[in-house]
């Protein structure tokens, strides 16, 4: 996947339906979620959508499977994991995720539902990052 400001900047370039559109192809670059990994523990609670997250450790850096039922929440979960890519879990930690989202604007982009549980995902993965750091 491309880096977070290389999306920004495509993104703030775009408008409504292309923004959507966007976040759909991020979503559908992440890597394959096995069925067997979406389970009621790696369920991200709030979300309007299903929303699967699993952590994996590789070589002392932290990453994520993820999946959604929902195209553009798999998108958004994707522009999440963009904040942290490639991070140890200490690391992680230290990461303001949600400023990093800010030039984004998600709340005004898109409908309450969509983002009403970003504030989970991203709680989900700081918790995560804190028990392996």
């Amino acid at each position: 996947m491309t880096a977070l400001a290389d999306i920004y900047e495509e993104y703030a370039f775009l408008d409504g339906d292309d923004r959507y559109r966007l976040l759909i192809d991020l979503g559908k670059a992440l890597p394959s979620m096995p069925d067997a990994l979406k389970t009621d523990a790696t369920l991200v609670r709030g979300c309007s959508a299903s929303v699967w997250v699993y952590p994996v450790v590789d070589d002392d850096r932290l990453a994520f499977l993820a999946d959604s039922n929902a195209a553009i929440t798999k998108g958004i979960i994707a522009l999440v994991l963009k904040t942290v890519d490639g991070k140890t879990a200490s690391e992680i930690g230290q990461i303001d995720i949600e400023g990093a989202l800010a030039p984004f604007d998600l709340k005004n982009q898109l409908s309450s539902n969509r983002t009403q549980g970003i504030p989970n995902m991203i709680s989900l993965i700081r918790d995560t990052a804190a028990r392996y750091a």
